[in-house]
């Protein structure tokens, strides 16, 4: 064999060989006690919870910047002053309830707790209205509970349901099977037809009583919170639609000035006659429903690494820095999984890169180390970056996401050396047999795909921050160890954490992005999987 091929073979593997070195000697750096020390800053009650743009949250991003700095990875998001910084800033837009109640003779109720609200209002001031009994509120060509009262200009209180008599039959379908009038969305049926009568409020009284009027109240309340969800734009919204007010019927009773056993004898009446009421028991009802506007300031950390010979080029190594604050009992959510974890993780990654380049092992490919913001709202960090790139997507060759990789779940109870893998495949080969020969030679952790199979329920693939770079047509993974019973809850704490166990999976991290971005050719975007 030519001596001239013989020297270049030899120096290729010796190449090899030195860079495989290279990797195992850098990610020594990444250890189980600096990502403890880490996390006990990040995931402390002293950030309360890091919620989006909250002051704690604001800590962390000093926090994760400081050690950028220390790095020596460049700032490289605009101040706007003409000056770098590593905060990548963005608004978030919100509208909220703010103060909502109802008074019946002087007494104040309070919002999801006393009653709740279906659809959406805004009554800013306080208003005052008389209220009519309008039986069920339906309208039939059989049964018309509008037939004898007067409406226009007022506000209708009526009952949830329809009328059912005593053999159970139900008196607009002649059988046990209920009508449009019944079920979890009658109530705007009911409104509309109120509405359209020239009601101007509606009132429903439930059914429910005891714990399970509470649990009612209480999954109401949850769902309200989707008319309170930030966005990336400002709010438009229509309010005055319709709407419905849910009382009690004690409430109600108290409304029409009568007792609550009257108040049934009624409805039993209307039951058991199938007639609706000649006239309706009216009474007055003051209430206030104040929707407010507020502006979230935030901000995702940006630190950058240049590359050598093939800088242009770019990964994102990325996990969220936030999580979801204190609860509405006063209860700190310190998220040290989530993504206390993470976030770590990448600090930890930075720093080897940055030991690395030091020695003169620089990376070929640059590197954006990025900690978003508004991942647990609706991933508007990792959607803002998206839609506003620090560096150009075109030129980014994926993005390694971590999001939750301190814990484990159920399923790998007995056995921690695992990690979930999650569209390493989705858009390119490469990076799948990457990933793999990765874990092959350092790690041998079990890559558990599970959550990888698009017929999964759980869908993890379209739930964190990598997605939005996925729909940019740009590789990604997302490293995940599954929820436990401490997801989005007081208890996900950093003594639960098991470092020990996240160590191999921060190293897998990093010697996947060390392959990308110094092997010679870009991985190719040749699969298009769902």
């Amino acid at each position: 064999m030519n001596k001239n091929i013989l020297a270049g073979m030899f120096l290729t593997l010796t190449t090899l060989s030195y860079a495989q070195d290279d990797a195992t000697k850098y990610a020594a750096s990444i250890t189980p006690e600096d990502l403890k020390k880490h996390l006990v800053i990040i995931a402390s009650d002293s950030l309360e919870g890091r919620d989006t743009g909250s002051p704690g949250q604001k800590k962390a991003a000093e926090y994760v910047s400081k050690y950028f700095k220390s790095y020596g990875l460049q700032p490289i998001a605009d101040n706007g002053d003409g000056t770098k910084s590593y905060l990548q800033k963005y608004k978030l837009y919100k509208r909220s309830f703010g103060d909502v109640y109802v008074k019946i003779d002087g007494k104040k109720y309070e919002f999801n707790k006393d009653f709740y609200l279906n659809g959406l209002l805004n009554v800013p001031d306080e208003i005052e209205t008389q209220v009519v009994l309008a039986g069920y509120g339906i309208e039939e060509s059989s049964y018309n509970d509008y037939a004898n009262v007067d409406v226009k200009d007022k506000s209708v209180l009526i009952f949830e349901g329809e009328p059912k008599s005593a053999d159970g039959k139900f008196l607009l379908s002649g059988t046990s099977e209920k009508t449009k009038w019944s079920g979890p969305v009658s109530w705007q049926q009911k409104a509309r037809l109120a509405l359209a009568k020239g009601a101007k409020y509606v009132f429903i009284i439930t059914e429910k009583s005891g714990e399970d009027l509470d649990k009612e109240i209480r999954q109401r309340a949850v769902m309200s919170r989707r008319f309170s969800a930030p966005t990336l734009k400002p709010v438009q919204e229509s309010p005055n639609g319709i709407a419905s007010f849910v009382l009690t019927p004690d409430m109600a009773a108290s409304l029409l000035k009568t007792s609550p056993q009257k108040l049934s004898k009624i409805k039993a009446d209307l039951d058991k006659t199938g007639k609706p009421l000649t006239k309706g028991s009216t009474g007055y009802i003051a209430f206030r429903v104040e929707r407010v506007s507020e502006i979230i300031d935030t901000e995702n950390v940006a630190g950058f690494m240049e590359g050598l010979d093939k800088k242009d080029e770019v990964l994102v190594i990325s996990a969220h820095l936030d999580h979801i604050g204190i609860s509405a009992n006063g209860e700190i959510n310190n998220g040290a999984d989530d993504d206390g974890s993470g976030t770590v993780s990448i600090i930890e990654i930075a720093e080897a890169f940055s030991k690395a380049k030091a020695e003169g092992k620089g990376p070929r490919r640059s590197i954006l180390f990025l900690n978003v913001t508004g991942e647990e709202k609706g991933l508007f960090g990792s959607e803002y970056y998206s839609e506003n790139p620090l560096l150009p997507l075109a030129n980014t060759i994926a993005d390694l996401n971590i999001d939750m990789i301190g814990r484990v779940d159920e399923a790998h109870k007995n056995d921690h050396k695992y990690v979930y893998v999650i569209g390493a495949d989705k858009l390119s080969s490469e990076l799948h047999a990457i990933s793999e020969e990765a874990n092959k030679k350092y790690v041998n952790y079990k890559l558990d795909y599970t959550f990888n199979d698009p017929k999964d329920p759980n869908r993890f693939y379209y739930r964190s921050d990598h997605y939005n770079f996925a729909k940019k047509n740009i590789p990604v993974i997302f490293y995940f160890t599954g929820v436990h019973e401490d997801y989005h809850r007081p208890g996900d704490d950093v003594e639960k954490i098991l470092f020990e166990k996240q160590a191999p999976i921060v190293k897998l991290v990093f010697y996947t992005a060390w392959e990308l971005v110094n092997r010679e050719g870009r991985i190719k975007v040749d699969s298009h999987k769902e």
